[in-house]
């Protein structure tokens, strides 16, 4: 039995992935599955770079708008959900799209998480209050209950970190132990992953750039619509950058300078961030630019058709 073809695309915020994806999708009669964690969310438009349904080209694209923002969405939520597209997609003749940077969910898709607890909500809370008042713990403990996790995950990414204590914790076994123990992968597909690479400095300034432009288009008119319609404000979008800002603006705990200058440097370190985990991504075949330049737009349709066999 021969494998369907899958292809993904992935790399910083920023980087052009969407554009990338959109020319694939009309070059190899494409469909594309949203592969951020913030996209799948209804409402939370201007903060994600959402594209909205005329910038879509008539192109078909799954799992955006997808939830609403107090619906608990991880990554095995998104893997049983997206698995069921790709069937779908292949069986209409088109070719899937993963498109996106969130690197868990794409790991979580292709091979398959660990069978471990659910959330524990209570502890959850607790854990986030132990370190909002006192910075830096939930890393120190972790490094404590599983050495090996604490190396992998940044200091700075509390669900992650939240995620590893909770799982340690609840099972009394090391979140590390689980990952070894295997995972279902995904079955019937072969993959072709492409990455963009751009120049490290020009991305900075297009998050700058993109960042100013959010704040002056909206995005504290949008966090104020959020709120209005009813939803709290500890819902999961709202801890991403730039809509944490936008909140704390709102609430006055910063003017607008400072929200802009926080919500920059955030997503700059989010960017490093995701170079990072792309670059321990197996299988990788990375293209130095952005997605809308011509000559990335070439080179990855060169390495599809040749993924696909000619076609």
């Amino acid at each position: 039995m021969s494998l369907a073809p899958l292809v993904a695309v992935v790399g910083p915020t920023g980087s052009g992935k969407s554009e990338l994806g959109l020319r694939l999708a009309a070059e190899f009669h494409g469909e594309v599955i949203n592969c951020d964690s913030l996209q799948v969310y209804r409402y939370f438009d201007i903060g994600t770079a959402k594209l909205d349904p005329a910038q879509r080209r008539g192109i078909p694209h799954h799992l955006i708008d997808a939830v609403d923002p107090d619906e608990v969405f991880n990554a095995g939520e998104y893997a049983r959900r997206a698995r069921p597209l790709l069937t779908e997609i292949t069986a209409r003749g088109r070719l899937p799209l993963v498109v996106g940077g969130t690197g868990l969910y794409l790991r979580a898709l292709v091979d398959g998480l660990f069978p471990g607890p659910a959330r524990d909500e209570a502890l959850r809370r607790r854990l986030a209050e132990r370190e909002a008042r006192r910075p830096g713990l939930l890393h120190r403990l972790l490094r404590r209950l599983d050495a090996e996790a604490g190396r992998r995950i940044h200091p700075a990414d509390r669900p992650k970190l939240i995620r590893a204590l909770e799982v340690c914790l609840l099972t009394r076994r090391p979140i590390s132990a689980w990952f070894a123990a295997g995972r279902e992968a995904l079955q019937g597909f072969r993959v072709l992953k492409l990455g963009l690479n751009p120049p490290r400095q020009a991305l900075y300034r297009r998050l700058d750039e993109r960042c100013a432009r959010m704040f002056a288009g909206g995005l504290v008119d949008e966090v104020h619509r959020v709120l209005r319609m009813g939803y709290p404000e500890t819902v999961k979008p709202l801890e991403s950058h730039g809509y944490r800002q936008a909140l704390q603006l709102l609430r006055g705990e910063l003017d607008l300078s400072k929200a802009l200058y926080y919500a920059r440097r955030n997503t700059r370190r989010y960017a490093k961030r995701q170079w990072t985990w792309f670059r321990r991504e197996p299988e990788v075949r990375w293209l130095n630019g952005f997605g809308e330049q011509p000559e990335v737009q070439q080179e990855a349709c060169h390495l599809v058709r040749e993924f696909l066999g000619g076609r």
